[in-house]
């Protein structure tokens, strides 16, 4: 059939042009021109359009399988291109759910790590509180021991030292108006009481 097509495609061409030359010569032949618009007693135009239709013939049977083959083949990569994109929207969809799966988690975790945070910092401060007071208290009793202790101490050097001025005191009052026979007497009195007490 290819054949065919491209022997009648190659018969037909010479008459085309012999009648494209034929119309060329109309302006320096005026008494041809009337047999110029005819070739084989064919009108030009009908060869014109038999040629014209020939042509586009031969090419869509040349042309019919190769451009198909081209247009399905390019409809498959469409296709295939568009499944692609769909498992890969589909994925990127599992990959987003995955993603925010996680964001919430860890928005969960630092939640919990803050409100751990949270109770460790208040039983800490209670913690220090506690230990503070302990501290404090001990700190106020320490003190409290330290002014008993010095107050004892100094109750007792105010003591020993009322007991020396007590006892210079009565030192003084005891030479101003004691006499020397008052003095031989209270001697010899204690000396009595000693020797009463040995025997």
């Amino acid at each position: 059939m290819r054949k065919l097509l491209l022997i009648l495609l190659l018969a037909v061409t010479p008459f085309v042009f012999a009648a494209e030359h034929a119309e060329g010569g109309e302006g320096a032949h005026g008494a041809q021109a009337a047999h110029a618009d005819k070739t084989f007693g064919v009108p030009n135009w009908i060869l014109k359009t038999a040629n014209m239709l020939l042509f586009i013939g031969a090419l869509v049977y040349f042309l019919r399988r190769p451009v198909s083959a081209a247009m399905n083949e390019r409809r498959e990569s469409i296709k295939r291109a568009a499944e692609e994109a769909k498992e890969r929207r589909i994925k990127a969809d599992q990959l987003a759910s995955d993603i925010q799966a996680r964001l919430t988690a860890i928005e969960g975790e630092v939640r919990a790590i803050h409100e751990r945070a949270l109770a460790e910092g208040e039983r800490q401060k209670r913690d220090l509180v506690a230990a503070a007071e302990t501290e404090a208290a001990k700190i106020l009793q320490q003190a409290r021991n330290e002014v008993d202790n010095r107050l004892k101490h100094a109750k007792h050097e105010l003591t020993e030292y009322a007991g020396e001025l007590a006892a210079e005191r009565a030192e003084q009052i005891l030479r101003s108006e004691i006499t020397e026979d008052d003095q031989r007497r209270l001697f010899q009195d204690s000396l009595k009481q000693v020797t009463e007490v040995r025997s």
